[in-house]
């Protein structure tokens, strides 16, 4: 990490810094978020330092809310979208509520600032028929084939996030009992999601037909190999599913999450409950499983205004 602060940090002040370096130990440390998320907060941090620091302030001891509206202003007339300067204004809040905590203020100086309103866009996703089509792309024929279908079962059986399946180990899956272990972020956190049937077939069919091929000496115990006999990475498999999705004939645009969301709202649709959604994504909050509710109405919407008689404007 003190790498990266000092890519971030040239033109900070170093009273600005301290407090930045001690909140990202905590959330790096303590609550275990993903490195990935420590260098996003980090950027921004960084981001209102040097903007603050420009203002004549020196240590966030001397900042105030209207300081840290002006950046917010900044950022909206340089054209940043709203949901970026939301997440941005969402991490100086947990910034200074984290130097409460720690008793470098008494104060919180974000409390009486509110965000731009972010309109949520609705997950894409796939049809069930277009489901199929990418399920059934790869040649499994050939041991790439063969592992390709198992991983796309797998995305769509699970909804894992794309890093959780790349970083799966034999260790990780129970074909026996339909049930795989996922360790997420770096403090380790663990949950159980159940696979399907289709799922464990794929998987069982790969594991006997098509791993040992991709087996080298310096093999580990990854689940998904590549050519190399290590790990398949994140933008192999994606860069993958991508191709099968052209071979299906798929024109919508498929994204990382495309196989999450679509996993979360056929579950819903199906009647599934939304708190058992929640656990298998692995949400924290509620609330970040809830906007799957808003994909079904939306479509119903669609499906009336479509096909029902009644729903045609007049000529």
């Amino acid at each position: 990490m003190s790498a990266l602060i000092s890519r971030f940090s040239r033109e900070t002040p170093t009273a600005f810094e301290e407090p930045i370096e001690g909140f990202l130990a905590h959330i790096d440390l303590e609550k275990g978020l993903s490195p990935h998320t420590v260098e996003a907060y980090m950027g921004d941090l960084f981001q209102c330092a040097k903007f603050l620091s420009g203002l004549g302030l020196k240590e966030w001891k001397h900042v105030q809310g209207r300081h840290i509206s002006q950046w917010i202003a900044s950022l909206s007339s340089r054209q940043c979208s709203s949901a970026t300067v939301a997440r941005k204004l969402t991490t100086v809040k947990m910034l200074a509520r984290h130097l409460v905590k720690e008793g470098y203020r008494s104060d919180n100086f974000t409390d009486l600032l509110v965000g731009p309103k972010v309109v949520r866009r609705l997950p894409s996703t796939l049809t069930s028929e277009e489901i199929s089509r990418l399920i059934e792309a790869p040649d499994v024929r050939k041991p790439q084939g063969l592992r390709d279908r198992a991983i796309i079962e797998l995305f769509y059986s699970s909804g894992l996030r794309i890093s959780e399946l790349a970083g799966l180990s034999l260790q990780d899956i129970d074909i026996e009992n339909g049930l795989l272990r996922v360790i997420s972020g770096k403090g380790g956190k663990q949950r159980i999601v159940p696979v399907g049937a289709k799922a464990c077939e794929a998987i069982e069919s790969y594991l006997v037909s098509a791993r040992p091929k991709f087996v080298k000496r310096h093999t580990g115990s990854a689940l998904f190999l590549s050519t190399r006999g290590i790990a398949i990475s994140r933008k192999t498999i994606w860069l993958s599913i991508k191709t099968y999705a052209q071979r299906a004939g798929i024109k919508k645009p498929v994204k990382p999450h495309t196989m999450r969301h679509s996993f979360a709202t056929h579950l819903l649709s199906g009647g599934a409950d939304l708190r058992a959604i929640q656990e298998m994504l692995g949400h924290a909050d509620i609330s970040t499983t809830q906007i799957y509710t808003a994909v079904e109405p939306e479509r119903l919407l669609e499906h009336h205004k479509r096909f029902h008689p009644r729903s045609k404007h007049s000529k």
